[in-house]
């Protein structure tokens, strides 16, 4: 793929949406791209995240293993998602594994990079911190409203 298909792919992504063309193509710039083929893993479980991922083909199963041992399906993810958002920013453990249903290409954006768009464009800083809370305020109300389940 050009560098151009990329900059319009990250255009799609939720937390990248907005950002001038410009960021993008540094961003992509930057980026490095990976290739997987089916049933290859991306990351495991519990391992230290340093980056995140965009799936710019293909499809992952997102899944996680429960203290006895069960498998516990956390679903899929395709083109145009991004996995370990958190890891682009700060030290995180990744919280499922993630391994491709077909052959599959993901770009990967690791955090000095990120973190250095954040330093020199406060714009992006602003636009993602105000993404990230939403996205957590999200969860903390599913969270709440599931709360009455573990009482």
């Amino acid at each position: 793929m050009a560098l151009i298909d990329d900059i319009r792919l990250f255009a799609q992504v939720p937390l990248l949406a907005g950002l001038s063309e410009d960021k993008l193509r540094l961003m992509a710039f930057g980026a490095e791209r990976r290739r997987l083929v089916e049933g290859q893993t991306l990351f495991r479980e519990g391992t230290s995240a340093d980056c995140g991922f965009v799936i710019a083909s293909g499809n992952f199963r997102l899944y996680s293993t429960a203290r006895d041992g069960s498998v516990r399906d956390e679903g899929t993810a395709g083109r145009g998602s991004l996995l370990s958002e958190l890891a682009m920013i700060t030290v995180v453990e990744r919280k499922f594994t993630a391994t491709a249903t077909e052959d599959s290409e993901v770009i990967r954006i690791n955090r000095p990079l990120f973190r250095r768009m954040l330093e020199e464009y406060p714009d992006v800083a602003t636009l993602v911190h105000a993404r990230i809370r939403a996205n957590l305020e999200a969860m903390i109300n599913g969270a709440t409203g599931m709360a009455g389940r573990f009482a």
